[in-house]
């Protein structure tokens, strides 16, 4: 496994991690989580991806149950506060919630500090200063190492930094935005200016678009796959004509590459030099291991392969 800085930071994070959403806590089993776990862990994952939101916090308490079996040192655990819960306080980046939010993920996580700690969306209601000054509050008292955003635009990040400068904060590490075949120009155009002047790190996530760039939707929603379960039906509207279209040619050279389509898709993300990690998903160790064996395509692949791949996103307006 190859490791990355976050950013400008100091910290190394693994070029390919695994995040529980839509996983852990929900239709994947303790059992199972915890053969993932420690399969990624075993392969070299050092970074482990969560938010108060999934499960309602079950996804948190299963992986801090697996992490607690392993040296703090060595690895890197992160949450996200926005959506705790139903009543007016559980909910936003206003200071008391992400102090207390921020107390309830130690307690699942059975840690004493987060590595990283992200604002899970903007919250419009709450001043970017209120909630800089409540991550800078836990940073300094060491219940957070390195704070985040995810989601947010370029100028909204552009003005936590401004904030912290003018107030002596400490200024946000990490932005966790989607990035994948079909989703470019976040990362591409808005986020990597920003990553090139201010060394703010990205941790980017559904690298395999919640499935569609594994193949497994070319011939209808399978039985008991994410798009099928009821909780996602709103993933659906990503499985339009055209796209299918282009993991059909997509398939075609990875087939004759000799690697998966899933893992092709995934070392495409892991190439780009703004990108610190590529957060991944599993259900199933044979998974984790098909994946994470992208981490020496990044660099074995024939450049040849890569250009292709691009040919066929232009042609089709990606």
């Amino acid at each position: 496994m190859h490791y990355h800085r976050l950013g400008a930071s100091g910290l190394q994070v693994s070029r390919f991690s695994l995040g529980s959403w839509a996983t852990y806590g929900g239709p994947v089993d303790e059992a199972r989580a915890r053969d993932c776990i420690l399969t990624a862990y075993e392969m070299g994952v050092n970074f482990f991806d969560n938010a108060e939101v999934y499960a309602r916090g079950r996804a948190e308490e299963i992986v801090g149950a697996v992490l607690a079996e392993l040296p703090r040192s060595s690895f890197v655990v992160s949450s996200k506060v926005f959506w705790g819960g139903d009543r007016p306080n559980e909910r936003g980046l206003s200071h008391k919630h992400v102090v207390e939010a921020c107390h309830a993920a130690l307690r699942r996580l059975r840690v004493d500090h987060l590595d990283l700690y992200y604002c899970h969306r903007p919250d419009p209601d709450t001043p970017i200063l209120e909630t800089a000054r409540a991550m800078d509050i836990l940073v300094r008292q060491g219940k957070v190492l390195y704070w985040g955003t995810s989601e947010w635009r370029a100028e909204q990040i552009e003005e936590a930094y401004a904030v912290a400068e003018r107030y002596n904060l400490v200024p946000p590490t990490v932005e966790q935005p989607q990035y994948n075949l079909f989703h470019r120009d976040r990362v591409e155009q808005e986020l990597a200016p920003l990553c090139r002047e201010r060394g703010l790190g990205l941790t980017t996530w559904s690298p395999l678009a919640s499935g569609i760039l594994t193949g497994k939707y070319l011939d209808g929603i399978p039985e008991g796959s994410r798009l099928a379960h009821p909780d996602y039906a709103w993933l659906q509207q990503e499985l339009t004509p055209e796209r299918l279209a282009v993991v059909r040619e997509l398939s075609g050279i990875a087939e004759e590459a000799g690697v998966s389509l899933a893992q092709l898709a995934l070392a495409w993300t892991a190439r780009n030099p703004v990108v610190s990690s590529v957060i991944t998903g599993a259900s199933r160790p044979e998974q984790v291991r098909e994946n994470l064996r992208a981490d020496e395509l990044v660099e074995s692949l024939d450049e040849a392969v890569f250009v292709r791949v691009e040919q066929v996103l232009v042609q089709a307006g990606l």
